[in-house]
């Protein structure tokens, strides 16, 4: 059985705490986690950071069912022109218009406030990622993939003597046949 390294643990963790891997390799990691504290910390940041998300998608679903008065074509505009919004997509006057619905309309702004708080745990998720992961994974593939090839090479250059040697030794004994004629 192939023993996982620290890279595919880390790699396999959200769906191993989400339980969406079978028993052996949820065994494997279970066991890397039990001996590794690198890992285990990880581990332990990543469940916390999914718990955090359960928190407010909790929170948004457990809030009183939103006025009907509220839910006007006004707000349906709202939420089709929310993602835009957020990303920045949209012109400065479709901005003011969103800006306006958001203050004017509760439901359109506890949307809002909501995106929001998901964009900034998204946010600070990534950036305690990237600051723990001070390693250039793309360098290092890089360098890899340059020894991959640098091996090939030789490989190539040893197939090339071998059969150069192959060759002079078919002429010294075919030369040495006709010597002997």
């Amino acid at each position: 059985m192939h023993e996982l390294n620290c890279n595919q643990v880390i790699t396999l963790l959200t769906f191993y705490i989400e339980n969406k891997l079978n028993k052996s390799l949820s065994r494997q990691i279970n066991e890397h986690l039990a001996l590794c504290p690198r890992c285990m910390e990880k581990y332990k940041k990543l469940r916390k950071i999914l718990e955090n998300f359960s928190e407010i998608k909790s929170k948004i679903s457990e809030e009183d069912e939103p006025d009907s008065t509220y839910e006007t074509a006004q707000y349906k505009r709202f939420k089709a022109n929310l993602s835009a919004y957020i990303d920045n997509e949209l012109s400065d006057s479709d901005n003011i218009k969103i800006k306006k619905i958001a203050i004017s309309n509760p439901l359109a702004r506890r949307d809002l406030e909501n995106i929001y708080a998901f964009k900034q745990l998204l946010q600070t998720s990534f950036n305690r990622t990237k600051n723990e992961l001070k390693q250039d994974y793309s360098r290092k593939t890089l360098e890899k993939l340059y020894i991959i090839n640098n091996n090939s090479e030789f490989a190539q250059f040893y197939k090339l003597i071998g059969i150069f040697a192959f060759l002079i030794l078919f002429i010294i004994i075919g030369a040495i046949k006709i010597l002997n004629f």
